[in-house]
């Protein structure tokens, strides 16, 4: 189960350049009003949309995902994976970590690029918790062995990025899908179980 963390990003708002350039006062003047005793609120900061998002950018969050961790695995290298992923999870995680959570699946030489050719089956609906992550948990029916998923986003400067992941692979008959406790990625190390048998071994 992912152990959600609500993690704080600041984010420096930004002024957009007036078009022109620079904009000349005009030559008169006028007195500036006095100001008020009791001035307005200031506007509220729009929230962050976290609607679900539809089916085919949920395929596209998933697949990009298993193909980053799958380079990650095939290279040794996992600091793109970790560079993609949200403030808190890079936090708690660095490249040597992320690559000890892994090494079962990387020595195998599990080779999960098949994916791009099945879609996504979710095992439970796509949620949003009460901090805002957003779950999907379910499993790509390659064969002979199947890649279960149960992966957490969080929406960062209005892009979903990954929170939180647990991969592992089973045979492709089990209609019960029971993904591993994920990553743990802002309040404790990412902890990951290692898949028993590979979903295809490259050559």
């Amino acid at each position: 189960m992912i152990r959600g963390v609500l993690v704080l990003v600041l984010v420096a708002a930004q002024l957009a350049p007036l078009p022109g350039g620079l904009v000349r006062a005009r030559a008169e003047t006028k007195e500036a009003p006095a100001p008020s005793a009791h001035p307005p609120p200031a506007a509220a900061p729009a929230a962050p949309d976290t609607r679900i998002p539809d089916g085919p950018v949920l395929s596209v969050l998933i697949r990009r995902t298993l193909l980053t961790l799958n380079d990650a695995n095939l290279t040794g290298n996992y600091t793109v994976l970790r560079d993609l992923a949200a403030p808190g999870f890079q936090s708690a995680n660095d490249a040597a970590r992320l690559a000890a959570i892994f090494t079962n699946l990387r020595e195998r030489k599990i080779d999960m690029s098949p994916i791009i050719y099945f879609d996504p089956k979710l095992v439970r609906e796509p949620q949003i918790d009460a901090n805002g992550m957003l779950r999907l948990s379910g499993f790509i029916p390659t064969q002979p062995e199947q890649v279960n998923f149960d992966l957490m986003f969080q929406l960062v400067a209005g892009r979903w990025r990954m929170f939180g992941i647990a991969v592992n692979t089973s045979p492709t008959a089990a209609t019960a899908v029971a993904p591993p406790a994920p990553a743990a990625p802002a309040a404790k190390p990412a902890t990951a179980t290692a898949p028993k048998t590979p979903a295809k071994k490259k050559h």
